[in-house]
């Protein structure tokens, strides 16, 4: 049998700022666990290779004053 039941949601603020992101960020906190931590090891140079970046996406970064100036 499936359950129906809703949860209802927090409305969107739409127009909130970084304060209210910051609160749906602290509320949402709780329901995601964190991963335990796997020991990183180095990577051979063999295997790191370049980002391929799409051109449309490159041509709009270069016309943001914040990245392509």
């Amino acid at each position: 049998m499936t359950n129906l039941r809703a949860t209802p949601s927090a409305p969107a603020d739409l127009d909130g700022g970084l304060a209210s992101l910051r609160g749906d960020c602290a509320r949402m906190a709780p329901h995601w666990a964190a991963p335990e931590h796997a020991a990183s090891r180095p990577v051979s140079p063999s295997r790191i290779h370049g980002v391929t970046v799409p051109t449309r996406s490159a041509r709009l970064l270069d016309a943001m004053s914040d990245y392509g100036d």
